[in-house]
């Protein structure tokens, strides 16, 4: 394990399960017409962070895919961020129960408003040592105060 991985520290999540809007940024191809297509749906998150989110679904989406992701905030406007697909978790299983398959999207960007408010409501879900920046961690980004 490299010096940069023993030196980072996993984001805090809170459990959160709200209504999330996934849209694909880059267009698929229909595989049975050959058409690009966009593809939105909603999900349901189960929990998220300074670096990106998990979210329930039947369908994940591929590692790599670039996302708008809209987050309906507790006591609050609907977030909007840009992410990633860092990975995909596919559970078979019966068709009448919750979901568990999903997929994690890191964060990537958007607007300093909604970044802002993504971060007024983690450190108001976490205890103020988990909402340090202090420690050898810092958020991504897209998250960070700084910018950088």
């Amino acid at each position: 394990m490299s010096d940069a991985n023993l030196n980072q520290q996993p984001d805090q999540r809170v459990p959160l399960s709200v209504p999330v809007r996934i849209s694909t940024i880059d267009p698929e191809t229909d595989p049975s017409t050959g058409k690009p297509y966009f593809r939105t749906s909603e999900e349901t998150s189960a929990n998220v962070s300074r670096g990106g989110t998990f979210v329930l679904t039947r369908e994940p989406i591929a590692p790599g895919r670039r996302l708008l992701i809209e987050i309906d905030i507790p006591d609050g406007p609907r977030i909007q961020t840009i992410g990633r697909v860092a990975w995909t978790r596919t559970v078979i299983e019966p068709a009448e129960e919750s979901p568990t398959s999903g997929f994690g999207i890191e964060f990537t960007g958007g607007s300093p408003e909604h970044l802002s408010r993504l971060r007024e409501f983690l450190d108001r879900n976490l205890g103020p040592e988990e909402a340090s920046h202090e420690g050898g961690w810092r958020p991504p980004p897209a998250l960070r105060d700084d910018g950088g």
